[in-house]
Parts: C-alpha cells; sequence; structure tokens
C-alpha cells in the first residue's frame, strides 16, 4: 500500500471548501488568504484552462473544472466538499439557482455556504414593510436586487446553512467600463454624479469571507453582513482618489440616466438610479465587526497589493462583463 507523505496527509485531513468563480477579483483574493489561514483544503473552480496554474500559484491545493450552466461538472466538484464559497456574475442566475438545488441535496454532507449578494438584496434590509422600501416615489426593487434575493433564498430554501455578504457597490466596477477613456482622455461619465455611496473594496469581502470560513458556521450560519467602504464618496471624489493613484489628473463628466440607459440597458439603470437614492451612502460596521480592521479606503485599495499580489489599479484594467452599446441583463431580465 502506497503511503503518504505527512504534508499530504495534513491536506487531506482539512475540511475540502469549494471557491467557485476562483479566479474572480474576489476568488483570488479568498483563495490567497485562505492559503495563509491554513484551516482548510482549497479546491479552486476554473472555467478557463489558462487560469489554472495562476490559482495553484496562489495558493488552491486543487483545481477542478467547473461551469454553474454544465451540472455534469458539479458532482466532481463537489466530492467531499463540507464547504462553498458561491458567487455568480449576474446573468448566470439560472444556473446558480440549479446549482443551489444540487447543494441542498447534500444538506448532510455541505455544512456551509458563504454567499456574495448585494447591499438591498432582502426587501426587508431598509424596511420590514416592503412597500415602503427606501428608493424613488413609488418605483419598486430594482431588478438587480431581485435577482440577488432570488440567490441567496434559493440557498436558504434548500436548507443549507447560509452566511450572506451584501455587499455595496464594487470600488472599481463603476469604472471598468470607462478604462478607454480613462487611459487616453483621463475623464470617466456615469450618472451618479453628487450622490454619494459607500464603495467596497474586493478584497475586504474575501477578508470577511476568509473569516467567516475559519470561523465556521457555528459562529456566522444563518447571519447576512453588510460590507461598505470606510466613507460615502461622491463622483468628484473617486476622480480625485484615481487620479492621485495615476499620477494624472482624472474628471468626472456627468451622463443622463436616457444616455447610460442607452448605453448599457434598462435593467443596469433602473439599478444606477437606486444608487442616487442615499441607500447606499452609509457605512456599515459589519466588516469591521467580523475582521477587526477599518473598511479599506479607495485609494489605499488602488495603490496597495492585496493578498494575491494585485492593486486596485491593476485589477482595474482587468475584464469586465459590461460593456458600452451591449444589454448583459437582456436574457436575466426574463427570468421569472
Amino acid at each position: 500500500m502506497q503511503i503518504l507523505s505527512k504534508a499530504l496527509q495534513v491536506t487531506m485531513s482539512k475540511p475540502i471548501i469549494l471557491i467557485t468563480s476562483a479566479s474572480g477579483r474576489i476568488g483570488k483574493e479568498l483563495v490567497a488568504l485562505l492559503s495563509k489561514n491554513d484551516t482548510h483544503t482549497i479546491r479552486a473552480c476554473c472555467f478557463s484552462q489558462n487560469k489554472k496554474d495562476s490559482l495553484k500559484e496562489l495558493g488552491a491545493h486543487e483545481v477542478v473544472d467547473f461551469d454553474l450552466n454544465n451540472p455534469s461538472t458539479w458532482d466532481a466538484a463537489l466530492d467531499q466538499v463540507s464547504a462553498v464559497y458561491s458567487a455568480s456574475l449576474d446573468p448566470m442566475l439560472e444556473g446558480h439557482l440549479a446549482f443551489s438545488k444540487a447543494l441542498g441535496e447534500r444538506r448532510s454532507q455541505i455544512k456551509h455556504v458563504v454567499r456574495i449578494s448585494c447591499m438591498g438584496a432582502d426587501t426587508n434590509t431598509a424596511s420590514y414593510n416592503a412597500e415602503k422600501h427606501a428608493s424613488r416615489k413609488g418605483a419598486g426593487i430594482p431588478l438587480m436586487l431581485q435577482h440577488y434575493w432570488w440567490g441567496e433564498k434559493a440557498l436558504i430554501d434548500a436548507g443549507l446553512p447560509v452566511t450572506v455578504l451584501r455587499n455595496n457597490f464594487f470600488m472599481n466596477h463603476l469604472l471598468k467600463t470607462d478604462c478607454e477613456s480613462i487611459d487616453k482622455e483621463g475623464f470617466f461619465s456615469n450618472p451618479l454624479g453628487d450622490a454619494q455611496n459607500s464603495f467596497v473594496a474586493t478584497r475586504d469581502i474575501a477578508m470577511a469571507a476568509m473569516v467567516v470560513f475559519s470561523e465556521g458556521p457555528q459562529v456566522h450560519a444563518n447571519k447576512f453582513y453588510d460590507l461598505t467602504g470606510p466613507e460615502p464618496q461622491s463622483m468628484s471624489e473617486i476622480a480625485a482618489d484615481l487620479g492621485r493613484a495615476m499620477s494624472k489628473s482624472i474628471e468626472y463628466r456627468p451622463q443622463s440616466m436616457v444616455d447610460f440607459e442607452n448605453d448599457f440597458g434598462a435593467t443596469r439603470a433602473e439599478f444606477f438610479e437606486y444608487l442616487t437614492n442615499g441607500f447606499y451612502c452609509r457605512c456599515s460596521p459589519d466588516f469591521y465587526n467580523i475582521t477587526g480592521v477599518k473598511p479599506t479606503s479607495y485609494f489605499d485599495y488602488l495603490s496597495t497589493k492585496g493578498a494575491s499580489g494585485e492593486t486596485g489599479l491593476e485589477e482595474l484594467w482587468q475584464g469586465n462583463l459590461w460593456k458600452k452599446g451591449e444589454d448583459a441583463m437582456k436574457d436575466a431580465a426574463k427570468l421569472k
């Protein structure tokens, strides 16, 4: 009989955690943080073959093929897994709902799921009377927030021990669509103007997830945390931080909501209108209460390296779902 090395025996004795979207902005930070924390065997999910080596370099013990839209990849990925980091892009909601049911069928095996969501996903977040939810008078809950709630509820309904990290808008997310104009002409535009939002650093979300997984479901199961940045910022303040990090002048140019909707579609425009109503300006204490440290400021995020070795400025230029002239939510908006 083959005798396993001592190091491999130790690795195999740790609970296995499955990291979906492992090559994403939060996922790769989480892989790096968990590898340093050394509490789990890290099984990173990969859709693109060319990202496998980089995930192993970040500290993943295993890298497996996984596709939310291909159930044939799920069983092997979930073999002996006891904890799952669940994150998915907005257009992949249907795949996530199906995967949640599959996880529910493994309730005796899956001890903890941490789901990435959005502040305001639950219509009760601002009011226990959903009809009085904070928004423009007469407007309903934005469809994107409803989708985030469906993503949470699917795991809850499956009977799983769930921790939900409800995040404010990502610090770099609102700028990724303007990378070309930022680089070549020194400006970005959107409809947010003077509205202040406490944008959150993706590395902070990963840090919170790492602590939650490390402390386990006995502390964090069936808890919902709002994660924000340390201060609310307007677009002119964001432009100043970005310019300081890039050592160049960056200008914010206001854009009408009509033009923004023409660029990205009604579903995203509806959400951006929601960002102007003040609901996202508050700074939640949840990140500090989980980790014991202050949330990362936008300038610090841009100018310093996270656990995966990248600065926020380097991450800004990487891939982006949202592209001008395309409605990325067109198909997802049809889901009922």
